[in-house]
Parts: structure tokens; C-alpha cells; sequence
């Protein structure tokens, strides 16, 4: 699919992975609703993109967990430039560390990570359906496809997201619903330095993990890396081509993954530094 023309809402657009896709399609031709929880941060992007192209994009204080929301930035694209045609459910929050973790705090990684991408194919597949195409992109992680080490609440809810894109391609992809689900390892941003700041041990081993498995690669890479595999309609994101590789030893071998994982643990702990 060719973005050019197109009218697209990107969610946690106010930097990071969103911030640089919303850019990706502005220069693209496209126009965008940059959505954020961070007003502020929303309305930076698009001052940036504005500067560029006036008239390309619109800032909204949005809240994903909220399904009142999503139909708020559905309406407000279709107010400003016409009927959604890409739709990146890009918001995230980052995991907690342990298991002692409140019912709380897991369920606000199900609404961020999962159930918003739910809500808002909820409410634009049946018009794709109708319009005979659209696109949906999910934005899970490696994590989906393999796991965190440190936080189950991500890791749980960045598998389920895959989960979901896959079955929506199942069901729809023959209807003229495109998706992709993009699966990055690390990424410059501040989610991939948030485990150094929650003053856990797991927190620190889950930064650890993820910043010595392989590049740490910037938001624009990885935003390049979406445009290219929605122009070829790749399900699987994969800006670390590793991760394919780990994904294949793990479903050839799941009991020696899982025991590489462990040792793998193990030695990031005992690497981990201790407090004198």
C-alpha cells in the first residue's frame, strides 16, 4: 500500500517510534492525527511537521485506555481530512518488574497494549470491510515473539497484541484489511531506559536484556523499516533481523530456548552491579 493520499491516526504519537512514523507519513503525503496522552508532546510533532508541509497534521490529547477516546480521534481525522485509511495503534506503557504486582497495574497494560488495539479495530475493520481496504498496524515487540526478562506485564500483554493482529489478518486479510504488527528489540526512547529508573533489580536486568541483545536502533530506522514492509504488506516488523532467527530456535526447540533464557538470566544478574 502506498501511503500518499492517505489519512492515518498514530497513537503515543508525541514522540519515539510514533512520533517518527507520524513524520514518515507526512513526508509521504500523508495526513495524520498525532494522538498522545502527552498534549504537549503531541503538539511539538505536529508544529515540526507543520513547519514542513501546512496543513498535514493535527494534535490530540488522547487517552487509549478510554474507548470514548479512540471514537474521538476517529471523528476528529474524519472532521479534519476524511475517513481513516491507516490506522497505527503505536501507545504502549512499559512493564512492571516481578510478580508481586497488583490487579491494577495489569490491567493498565491490557488496556494500553492490547484492549485499545481491540477497541479501535472494533470500530474501523467493519468500514474498511465496507470500503473494500484499510490498513492497521499494530505495534507489539520482540517481547511478543519471545519474551522479557524482568516484566511479565509486558511481556503477557506485547504476546496477546500479537496474538490479536495475527487473528485480525486471519479474518480480514481476504476483505481488504491489510496488518502489520511491528516487533522491534531496542529502540532509543525513553520506555527502553524506564527499568533503570524503577529502582528495581528486575527493572535494571529488564533494560540490560534488552540493550546487549543486539542494536539499539533510533525511532527513524525503525519507522523506515514500518514504510517498507507496509509497501510490500508484510504481516511480521522486524527491524532486528535477529529476532527472526531467535524466533525460529525457539519454535524449533522450546525446552532448550527456554533453558537458554534461563541461563541467559542468570548471567545479566550476576554481570548486574551491586551496591557497596
Amino acid at each position: 500500500m502506498k501511503v500518499e493520499g492517505r489519512v492515518a491516526v498514530v497513537t503515543g504519537g508525541g514522540g519515539g517510534i510514533g512520533g517518527a512514523i507520524a513524520a514518515g507519513l507526512v513526508e509521504r503525503g500523508a495526513r495524520v492525527v498525532v494522538a498522545d496522552l502527552d498534549e504537549h508532546a503531541a503538539q511539538r510533532v505536529v508544529a515540526t511537521l507543520e513547519e514542513k508541509t501546512p496543513g498535514s497534521a493535527v494534535a490530540v490529547a488522547a487517552d487509549v485506555s478510554d474507548d470514548e477516546h479512540i471514537r474521538g480521534l476517529v471523528e476528529r481525522a474524519e472532521a479534519e481530512f476524511g475517513p481513516v485509511d491507516l490506522y497505527f495503534a503505536n501507545a504502549g506503557v512499559t512493564g512492571v518488574p516481578g510478580l508481586e504486582i497488583e490487579d491494577s497495574v495489569w490491567e493498565q497494560s491490557f488496556d494500553v497494549n492490547l484492549r485499545a488495539h481491540i477497541r479501535a479495530a472494533r470500530l474501523l475493520v467493519p468500514r474498511w470491510v465496507e470500503r473494500g481496504e484499510g490498513y492497521f498496524v499494530s505495534t507489539a515487540s520482540a517481547a511478543g515473539l519471545l519474551t522479557q526478562i524482568g516484566s511479565a506485564t509486558y511481556s503477557v500483554t506485547k504476546h496477546a497484541a500479537v496474538g490479536f493482529a495475527e487473528w485480525l489478518s486471519v479474518t480480514y486479510g481476504d476483505k481488504g484489511v491489510r496488518v502489520s504488527c511491528l516487533c522491534p528489540m531496542g529502540v532509543n526512547t525513553p520506555l527502553l531506559y524506564s527499568g533503570d529508573a524503577s529502582g528495581h533489580a528486575l527493572g535494571e536486568l529488564a533494560t540490560r536484556a534488552v540493550t546487549t541483545a543486539g542494536a539499539v536502533l533510533e525511532p527513524a530506522d525503525v519507522a523506515e523499516t514500518v514504510f517498507a514492509a507496509m509497501e510490500e504488506e508484510h504481516f511480521l516488523i522486524l527491524p532486528h533481523p535477529e529476532v527472526l532467527e531467535m524466533y525460529r530456535n525457539k519454535g524449533a526447540d522450546y525446552d532448550r530456548w527456554l533453558r537458554g533464557m534461563r541461563r541467559y538470566r542468570q548471567a545479566l544478574e550476576e554481570a548486574t552491579p551491586t551496591d557497596s
